[in-house]
């Protein structure tokens, strides 16, 4: 049988989902030599030593094992005691599950709130996984565009214009990714109310919480009567640089953790100890490393920012996360040009709007987790590039 033929018994769903438009631009990058990538979602530090040390030691203990399917029982009471610190309280026994990463929460929350042919509302620009998860999970992705002008913020009225009788889930992510944009609590009481308003779930992806620089973070579990209706997704990828540890979680009411914990047990079993012994003393000891990754951040979103402004791109301030996102429609090119004649002319690695859905057509994805040199040489080449367009 010939390839062509092999593919009829592919998912259907699969052979539609288009292949992820981060990864195209990295594996460009990665045939090019002195290439400046502010394409990645990933700190530039290394997990911090004491966090390493945990999981040297559990080693050295012999601690290899499986765990509950719900993760440790002590992670999750420290997880529990976090959360508590955000407003909300959850049960450590029943109403957390520690998972192989934000992904793998992600992806438990969908298939278990999802019935076919339920709509998922889904404010973008977004992270490029919650369209195509939302498809494998048989729901049906209905995109609520937001815009620069609107600092990239979801309204009450933009939310209230999409929702159908088919709506179920609103997926929300702040900070965000790709935007860096932020919303206060007030802001998302407005949000709240609609979703109370029409019945809805919230699944709350926030694992830019802690990377929160104009305002505080407000979880939304936290707000008046969302809890029992919202999945709070959140790991340690971002504030602790622990992405290739893959430990992440979710907090929701029992029913919900039941429901998302029979999958977890028959397709992941557990995430793996040793992350999970790391991840104790990331919330336990982790605090003071890192306010320290989040100030350097800080610090190289100004540059950036101060950067843009000086070579003549339009960008509004990103609030949060590692990310600024900005307009390139001036150029007169599209996203997708303007990001490949980049890597080839100068050798800068930036991700194209479109591919995190409608309202990013015109902006690129510009990571400022790179260091103060990398970011200063990216702008200059990035301002060379700019001249010669004008």
């Amino acid at each position: 049988m010939s390839i062509g033929q092999w593919s009829e018994y592919i998912n259907t769903n699969v052979k539609e989902i288009p292949p992820s438009g981060i990864r195209k631009f990295f594996d460009l990058a990665a045939e090019m030599e002195g290439v400046i990538s502010l394409g990645v979602g990933e700190p530039d530090f290394v997990t911090p030593w004491h966090i390493r040390e945990a999981c040297i030691y559990s080693l050295h203990k012999g601690s290899t094992t499986y765990t509950s399917n719900h993760g440790l029982l002590e992670l999750r009471e420290s997880i529990s005691q976090y959360l508590g610190n955000q407003g909300v309280r959850y049960n450590p026994q029943d109403e957390i599950l520690v998972t192989v990463g934000v992904s793998e929460a992600l992806d438990l929350a969908l298939r278990t709130v999802i019935s076919p042919g339920d709509e998922v509302l889904i404010p973008t620009p977004c992270y490029v996984s919650y369209i195509p998860c939302t498809t494998l999970a048989g729901g049906v992705p209905v995109t609520v565009a937001t815009h620069m002008e609107d600092h990239f913020k979801l309204t009450a009225g933009k939310l209230e214009a999409a929702i159908t009788p088919k709506s179920k889930v609103l997926l929300l992510c702040f900070p965000n990714n790709p935007t860096g944009a932020v919303m206060s609590r007030e802001e998302l009481l407005q949000i709240a109310e609609v979703v109370r308003r029409y019945d809805l779930l919230v699944i709350s992806d926030e694992i830019y919480d802690r990377l929160t620089y104009t305002g505080e973070h407000t979880c939304f579990a936290s707000l008046p009567g969302m809890r029992d209706r919202t999945i709070t997704l959140n790991g340690f990828s971002k504030a602790y640089a622990m992405t290739g540890w893959r430990l992440g979680y979710a907090a929701a009411n029992a029913e919900f953790i039941a429901a998302m914990t029979k999958i977890h047990q028959y397709t992941m079993l557990c995430a793996p100890i040793t992350a999970q012994i790391s991840a104790m003393e990331a919330l336990r000891n982790g605090k003071s490393a890192m306010e320290g990754m989040v100030a350097h951040y800080n610090r190289r979103r100004r540059l950036i920012l101060q950067g843009f402004k000086e070579i003549g791109l339009p960008c509004f301030e990103p609030g949060g996360a590692f990310y600024a996102f900005p307009y390139i429609g001036e150029t007169g090119l599209t996203a997708a040009e303007f990001a490949e004649e980049l890597l080839v002319e100068e050798k800068v690695a930036v991700i194209p709007g479109d591919v995190f859905g409608p309202g990013g057509e015109n902006c690129v994805r510009c990571s400022y987790a790179s260091s103060v040199e990398d970011l200063t040489e990216a702008l200059e080449r990035m301002g060379r590039f700019l001249q010669r367009r004008r």
